[in-house]
C-alpha cells in the first residue's frame, strides 16, 4: 500500500489507547464532560466501531459507529479538531465510519449546531434530550430523609436480571456493554426490587467534573426517585448530571424537583425504524455517545 501524500486525510480504526488519549481530551474540550472509564465499556460492545482521521499521522477527526446486533447502530463522538475544521475532514471520516453500520438503522444524539446536517444525511428528529445539572445536598429533598426503600446493589439480583431490564428499555440488546458498564471501576450500579421484581436500575459514574447518572430506567417515578436518591446520597454538594428525554415529563419533573437545571440539549435522531422499547421507563439515558 502506498503511503498517503502529505496533507492527505486517511481514516482507520482507532485503538482503545487512541480513544482514551485523543477523543477524551477533545470531548472534554467541547464541554461534554465524559466519564472517566467510558471508553473501556464502549469498546466492550464493538471494538471495531471507532475511527480516527489522520493527516501526516496526526489525529484530526474522530467518530464512533457502534453496532448492536444485526439491526441497530449508534453514532457518536463526531469531532474535528478545532484547528482542522472547514477542510472536509469530518465528513470524510463520517462516510467511512457509517459503512461499518451496513444496512442497520443508525441513531444519534445530535448537538443543535449539527442537526440540519444530520437531517440532510437521512436522520429524522424524534425528541429532544435535556442535560440537567446541579448540586444535590445529601439527605435533603423529597423522599430523601428516610433513605431509599428497596434499593440494592445491582450484583445482588444477578447480571442477567439487569441485562433483561436494560433490553426492555433500549432499541437493541447490549449484554456486553451492560456487563462492562456495571463492572467498571468507580461505577456504582443499583437496582430497585419490589415484591421480588426488578422495577428499575441506575448507574452513577465519576466524570471529569462531578458525577453522571446513566442509565436511570424505572417502572414509575417513585422507582426512579428512590434510585436517584440512592445514587446521589453520597454526593454532598457535588455536581450531578443526568440526560433526560424531554417527552418523559415525569423524568423532567424529577430532575427539576431535585434542584437540577437544564444546561445542554441534543436531539435523538434515527435513519429508520427501531424496535419497540419502553420509552416511558427512561428517566435518564445511558450516554449521549452510545445511546
Amino acid at each position: 500500500m502506498r503511503p498517503a501524500a502529505s496533507g492527505q486525510l486517511t481514516v482507520s480504526r482507532a485503538s482503545l489507547d487512541d480513544w482514551n488519549t485523543v477523543v477524551r481530551g477533545w470531548a472534554a474540550g467541547e464541554g461534554w464532560n465524559p466519564g472517566l472509564r467510558d471508553a473501556d465499556a464502549f469498546f466492550a460492545q464493538d471494538p471495531e466501531g471507532f475511527f480516527l482521521g489522520r493527516v501526516d499521522g496526526e489525529p484530526v477527526s474522530a467518530i464512533s459507529v457502534v453496532n448492536y446486533g444485526e439491526r441497530y447502530a449508534f453514532l457518536g463522538f463526531y469531532l474535528v479538531r478545532p484547528d482542522q475544521r472547514g477542510r472536509g475532514h469530518g465528513y470524510a471520516t463520517w462516510r467511512t465510519a457509517l459503512g461499518h453500520a451496513g444496512d442497520r438503522t443508525v441513531g444519534l444524539d445530535g448537538v443543535v449546531a449539527q442537526q440540519d446536517n444530520y437531517r440532510r444525511s437521512g436522520f429524522e428528529f424524534v425528541h429532544r434530550t435535556l442535560r440537567f445539572a446541579g448540586r444535590v445536598p445529601a439527605g435533603e429533598g423529597p423522599g430523601r430523609t428516610g433513605g431509599p426503600e428497596h434499593v440494592l446493589p445491582a450484583d445482588s439480583v444477578g447480571r442477567a436480571a439487569v441485562t433483561a431490564y436494560d433490553s426492555a428499555c433500549h432499541p437493541a440488546d447490549r449484554p456486553h456493554f451492560v456487563a462492562a458498564w456495571l463492572g467498571a471501576p468507580g461505577h456504582r450500579a443499583l437496582v430497585r426490587v419490589v415484591d421480588g421484581r426488578v422495577t428499575g436500575y441506575g448507574v452513577a459514574r465519576p466524570a471529569d467534573e462531578g458525577v453522571k447518572i446513566g442509565p436511570l430506567f424505572a417502572d414509575t417515578r417513585a422507582d426512579a426517585e428512590a434510585l436517584f436518591d440512592a445514587l446521589t446520597a453520597s454526593e454532598d454538594g457535588g455536581l450531578v448530571m443526568i440526560d433526560v428525554p424531554e417527552p418523559n415529563t415525569e423524568a423532567v419533573a424529577l430532575a427539576q424537583q431535585r434542584g437540577l437545571e437544564p444546561v445542554f440539549e441534543t436531539a435523538r435522531m434515527y435513519t429508520g425504524p427501531v424496535r419497540e422499547f419502553a420509552r416511558e421507563k427512561i428517566f435518564g439515558v445511558t450516554t449521549l455517545e452510545l445511546g
